[in-house]
Order: structure tokens, then sequence, then C-alpha cells
């Protein structure tokens, strides 16, 4: 017998409701199935007091004998979350899209001790639109533009753009000052951290899978100089392991070379130098040549 469609449900501050399927099982209660399937929530009886899960009728679930074989829903929700002060800024939306500039040390989507300080969650909270859902990422540490598909059905056709690197992706970066030659375009093999170095990615020898074209646009005083970066493919903190490798380290980056203690809240005085300032492709959806620049001033060396 086919599951009943997830319900409509309203956002909260932002959040979407999660859902958790609930099996077959020994459990006396629904609070004690929910304390173990999600431990790091130590409110479930509580939550279920106040009608915070829901069925797929969405009616309050209360906490009584267990049920299973059906699915529930809550609102994440953490009672102390890291303060973002600074705002993002909508620079484009219509009916498919909506490009938002991202401030330095907001996550772009809900994960560890973030769930309403998160530019998606800022977002659907501002616009009203649950469905509203990034199409590529920007580390917590970038600043930059981030777009957003805003209908469900046409999702796959615009993470397609990414994973078929049809995107052009121009980011402003400040590091020290290299002999270059400049531009030139550098390929490294990175590869996903183990053991301790849980963090870094890795550069290591093997057929190139990262590539980003680099240029020297400005000289700065002490040392320094702005680069303009091109990644041609999307690996996780690429730019920043790529600068690393050609012995330029990105100002105010925490975790190359050198992991530096992790701070809660954030030091926002001294933000990583990085900017996703211009992205352009052709729309799947509409054929447009859709091309967007920051307008925000461009960094500067701290």
């Amino acid at each position: 017998m086919a599951r009943p469609p997830k319900p409509v449900l309203p956002l909260r501050e932002g959040v979407a409701a999660s859902a958790v399927f609930c099996p077959a099982g020994p459990w006396g209660s629904m609070a004690a199935f929910l304390a173990e399937r999600l431990p790091r929530v130590v409110d479930w009886p509580e939550r279920l007091a106040r009608g915070d899960v829901v069925d797929d009728a969405g009616h309050a679930v209360v906490d009584s004998p267990y049920r299973g074989d059906r699915r529930v829903y809550y609102w994440r929700h953490l009672d102390v979350e890291p303060d973002i002060p600074a705002g993002e800024r909508i620079v484009f939306q219509d009916e498919h899209l909506l490009v938002a500039d991202k401030p330095h040390f907001l996550p772009v989507t809900p994960s560890g001790i973030y769930a309403r300080q998160t530019l998606m969650a800022r977002l659907r909270h501002a616009t009203g639109l649950a469905d509203l859902n990034p199409v590529h990422r920007l580390d917590r540490e970038t600043a930059g533009l981030v777009v957003f598909n805003l209908r469900r059905d046409e999702r796959d056709a615009y993470h397609r753009l990414f994973r078929e690197r049809v995107v052009t992706k121009v980011y402003d970066a400040i590091a020290p000052l290299g002999a270059g030659p400049w531009p030139r375009v550098v390929r490294h093999r990175l590869e996903e951290p183990t053991g301790d170095n849980f963090m870094q990615m890795q550069v290591v020898n093997g057929e190139p899978n990262a590539e980003t074209w680099v240029d020297l646009v400005e000289l700065l005083p002490d040392g320094l100089a702005r680069y303009e970066l091109r990644p041609h493919t999307g690996l996780r903190h690429q730019l920043r392991v790529q600068m690393n490798a050609l012995g330029l380290p990105l100002v105010g980056d925490r975790i190359y070379p050198v992991l530096q203690p992790h701070e809660n809240p954030p030091r926002l005085d001294a933000p990583l130098q990085l900017v996703a300032r211009a992205i352009s492709f052709t729309d799947p959806v509409t054929g447009l040549q859709r091309s967007f620049e920051r307008a925000a001033p461009t960094i500067a060396p701290t």
C-alpha cells in the first residue's frame, strides 16, 4: 500500500518540518522512540505536549503508547544558536530562481548547531517560499552569491548545471603576493580527509580532479594581493586548498594551512577573504542567459 504524500506543513521561522519514519518495534511510547532515534534532542516529552510533533494528516501526535509503520514530523529547533548579525541580500528573484548575497559565517543550509541562522531558513522566512532550495553551496566562511530554485519539479535541471560543470563562477580572494606566472591554471588531486585531519582536504599524487584558473588582479599593502579565481570543478574547500598548495593561503583561513581551534561563536571580525562575486549560466528551464554579480564592494584586507 502506497504511503500518503508528505503533508504541506507550515514553516517555523523559516525551518521546514523534518520527517521521521516509525518502524514496528518494542518502544513503550512515542517519546521513548524519538529519544532513541534522535538522542541529541532532549525535550521530546515537552515537544509532544506542545503539539510540535505531527502525523501525515498534520494532527498532533501525543505521547501515547507507541504505534509504528507511519511517519511523524517535527521542526528542528535549537535553544541556542550562534548569532550571525550580518544580513543577506536578495539580488534577483523571479518565478524560477532567487539569487542571494550571503554574508560571511552564515551557513547555507541547516546542520550541526545551525537551524534558523542559515541562509535558506532566513530566506524562507522572509519570502514564505517553503520550496526554496539551494542548487549549489558555499562554505559557511565564504561570502557571496548563492542560487536557489523555487520549484521542486525544476530542481534537478538546475542541479545538473553544476554536475555537468556548465556554470561560470568567479571569486575574489586575498592572499600573499605570489610570483606567478599569472594568469595560470592550477590542477591538483584532492581527496577527502581521514583520521585526525578530518577537516582538511588533502592534496595527493594522482590524476587531477580539481582545476581552477587563477589571476593576480591587484597589488595590496603588506605583501598581499587580490586574486580572481575561476573554478572549473567544485570539490569541497577547493579554492582554499589549491591556493594553499601554491603557498598562498587565503587571509583569514582557519583550516589551511593549519587547522585552528573551532570557535563558537565565530570571530566575526576576521572573516575568510573569499567572496563568490559572479555566476552565469544558460537557464535550463527558460533558455535565458543568466548572469549575476555581487553589487556590494569587493573584499578588502583586514
